[in-house]
């Protein structure tokens, strides 16, 4: 089994332009960024937040992708 981690991104906090996308667009365009790194990821638009879900052995590559979108 595989352990999972879960990154929560409010939406008040996501930077332009992707402040100004509808949240599905928002979780679309997070979870090609992270493909196109290499790493499986399902992100959606949870209410209040962006959920991002991945295997925990890839946070690290994750978060770097996420800092350079300016995401954390």
């Amino acid at each position: 089994m595989t352990a999972i981690t879960t990154i929560r991104i409010d939406h008040d906090t996501l930077p332009d332009p992707l402040g100004r996308k509808n949240a599905d667009a928002v979780a679309d365009t997070i979870e090609a960024a992270l493909r196109e790194a290499g790493i499986t990821a399902e992100a959606s638009d949870v209410i209040s937040h962006i959920k991002i879900e991945l295997p925990t052995a890839r946070l690290a590559a994750a978060s770097t992708v996420l800092a350079g979108m300016g995401l954390i």
